[in-house]
């Protein structure tokens, strides 16, 4: 169990005729997400030279709220609707923060629940 909050971050890469129909999937589930207790931001970012590769940086509470995340109508919507998508198999990568430690921190960085 972590001492503190959970960071993934899931690396995705896409077929180049889906990026635009991932990014809209993903968003709709990423602003679903932020509706949840349980996590404090659900980014999306792209690499800056390989536009079908992406990372869904994902900052929860607790290492228990990944698994209530999973199991929320949304994220089944969007698993589903983007697994065709893929070029390969997603892979994620687990990490503890560090610094900042206040999940005020990491809530209130760059954009609003909204």
């Amino acid at each position: 169990m972590l001492r503190g909050m959970l960071i993934v971050h899931v690396h995705v890469r896409v077929k180049p005729e889906h990026v635009d129909a991932f990014v809209a999937a993903t968003e709709d589930n990423a602003r679903a997400s932020l509706q949840e207790p349980g996590i404090l931001r659900f980014d999306l970012i792209r690499d800056a030279g390989e536009r079908d590769r992406f990372v869904l940086v994902e900052v929860y509470r607790t290492d228990d709220d990944p698994a209530k995340h999973k199991q929320t109508a949304h994220y089944a919507k969007w698993r589903d609707a983007v697994e065709p998508m893929m070029a390969e198999p997603r892979r994620s990568v687990k990490y503890a923060d560090v610094f900042p430690r206040e999940q005020t921190a990491w809530a209130t960085s760059g954009y609003t629940r909204s």
